[in-house]
């Protein structure tokens, strides 16, 4: 009988220990929902305070994000815009020989103005280059000579 007795301890044991497990776990799933509740209550509190300060200012705002957004979007249309003035359409369908050749020499020309402002602006942009390496040279040469070698003032993209 002894032994009998033993078994029914056990699983009694077992399950009061069970219970208890169980017991711990939903409290700790209540105190997690109350802190969740409250953490979204002051998230809450917080937007409604910060809209209602931004009041009549939020149609500014909105106006501000409106056109960050649009900007993106000016870059693309800014582009197409000035691709359709350069694009001139050429309408020769009802050109004669003559007339066919002028506008020839008009295009030629148009383009030998294209290739010598690219050219133009190419050469300068190597004049920049070597302008801003020179100055590089200047700063590095005159650091060399500094008390306190190796800790340059100058900052950004070209240090």
């Amino acid at each position: 009988m002894r032994r009998s007795r033993r078994k029914r301890r056990r699983p009694r044991r077992r399950r009061k220990k069970e219970r208890e497990r169980q017991a711990k776990l939903a409290e700790e799933k209540m105190r997690k929902e109350e802190e969740e509740a409250k953490k979204r209550a002051e998230d809450d509190a917080k937007k409604k305070k910060v809209l209602s300060n931004m009041g009549a200012h939020f149609g500014g705002y909105l106006v501000k994000a409106e056109q960050k957004r649009g900007k993106r979007q000016t870059g693309r249309e800014m582009k197409l815009r000035i691709l359709s003035e350069r694009k001139k359409p050429l309408e020769i369908d009802y050109l004669g020989e003559d007339q066919l050749r002028e506008k020839a020499q008009e295009l030629s020309n148009w383009i030998h103005q294209l290739e010598s402002e690219k050219f133009d602006l190419m050469e300068k942009l190597k004049q920049q280059k070597y302008e801003i390496n020179v100055l590089y040279n200047r700063i590095s040469h005159a650091q060399k000579f500094r008390k306190g070698a190796g800790k340059g003032r100058v900052g950004g993209r070209w240090k």
